[in-house]
């Protein structure tokens, strides 16, 4: 079996105005994604997402082009099976058989970034071909998998303090969400305001819901200290990228001056960053996006260091089908894992994407029992959401 085919998009889906929000990044008018199709000689499909930035916001035509013009060339003819050893190719570029006999990497200098969203699309494609080869679910193929559902939290969390209680509230009741998570930083403007909107989901949902706070690493260090103290009482599960990810140093201030955990790491791409977390202690819990941090390979070398230093993995799953699936096969298959996001707002990119439905009951998501990564694009709405190609 060999690689045919590498063709990538940018699939841009318009989101109605009803279900658009605002945030840090502004008004979510669409919901943006590079989705990569690996074609082999056999005919299997594996389907691939890579992410140049958080969420749905960003564009993505250098990613796209990375992905056409320069990263798929190389792989045609390769075995796709070979997953790790293309990953390593291509993290270290014309070094990649001195690296390999070595015994270490050598990676170009451009290994962050748009390389590593790259490799991370096609990745978690190379894994979806795998595991359709074999008859297999990609989490048996990791190790197999500690639960048939995992607990999972309603990712959301925009509205002033007035309604956000109510916004939080109605997310438990549509999918029985035992924990929320809500956006706080500099989409509020003084800290105050933030603090006031925690205050007031925490008097909504009471005391029985675990409540998360994201920030998106929009707070300075003296910010977060301050966020941290005003809701001291509030009991929040994690404090979520609390200041810039380029500030390991100053997000271990904000972990030692509290007592609330600290989350981090959907902006940072390897192991290599996560060791640097880990090492500094920023971060009590590991959040790799798959379709950023260099794919499904990655992702679980993540974990592995999550275990290693004792602490806990729930990646970054605001995405499209292709990183969401990737990461419910992760966590199924992680020991340090313990958590999934489940986004609360408009996301097409999973629920229009793919032929299946994906719901969360009792607070709880399904793993997938699918050969691969265990989902269907349907190509024909794909193909009417594609960009045109640079």
């Amino acid at each position: 079996m060999r690689i045919r085919q590498v063709e990538a998009w940018w699939v841009r889906i318009p989101i109605e105005e009803g279900r658009q929000h605002r945030s840090d990044f502004g008004q979510t008018a669409t919901f943006d994604a590079a989705i990569l199709r690996i074609t082999t000689d056999d005919g299997l499909v594996g389907w691939g997402e890579g992410k140049n930035a958080a969420g749905s916001a960003g564009t993505y035509a250098a990613l796209v082009y990375l992905l056409n013009h320069e990263i798929g060339p190389r792989l045609i003819g390769r075995d796709p099976a070979d997953i790790s050893v293309i990953w390593e190719m291509l993290y270290n570029d014309v070094r990649h058989e001195t690296a390999a006999s070595s015994g270490h990497a050598m990676p170009i200098l451009a290994r962050r970034g748009l390389t590593v969203a790259a490799i991370s699309a096609v990745d978690i494609a190379l894994w979806d071909i795998l595991g359709k080869s074999l008859g297999q679910p990609v989490w048996r193929l990791l190790g197999g998998r500690k639960a048939e559902r995992l607990p999972a939290y309603a990712s959301g969390g925009w509205a002033g303090p007035e309604t956000i209680g109510e916004q939080l509230l109605a997310y438990v009741e549509t999918g029985g969400f035992k924990a929320v998570k809500m956006r706080v930083g500099a989409q509020d403007g003084p800290v105050q305001v933030s603090a006031a909107r925690v205050r007031a989901a925490r008097a909504t949902l009471g005391p029985d819901i675990d409540l998360m706070a994201d920030a998106h690493g929009t707070y300075t260090v003296a910010e977060a200290k301050r966020f941290a103290h005003l809701v001291a009482d509030c009991d929040l599960a994690w404090f979520e990228e609390p200041v810039i990810a380029d500030d390991k140093r100053g997000m271990a201030e904000v972990r030692a001056s509290s007592s609330v955990p600290v989350a981090a790491g959907e902006s940072e791409a390897t192991r290599f960053a996560f060791r640097e977390l880990a090492l500094l202690r920023s971060a009590d819990i590991f959040q790799p996006d798959p379709g950023f941090c260099g794919g499904i390979t990655e992702a679980m070398r993540i974990g592995a260091l999550a275990s290693a230093f004792n602490l806990r993995l729930a990646p970054h799953l605001w995405a499209g089908a292709p990183c969401f699936f990737a990461g419910l096969h992760v966590c199924a298959a992680s020991p340090a894992s313990f958590i999934v996001e489940y986004s609360l707002g408009a996301n097409p990119m999973i629920h229009d994407l793919i032929e299946e439905k994906v719901e969360a009951s009792d607070g709880m998501v399904r793993i997938p029992e699918k050969p691969g990564l265990g989902f269907t694009v349907r190509e024909k709405f794909l193909e009417a959401h594609a960009q045109k190609s640079p």
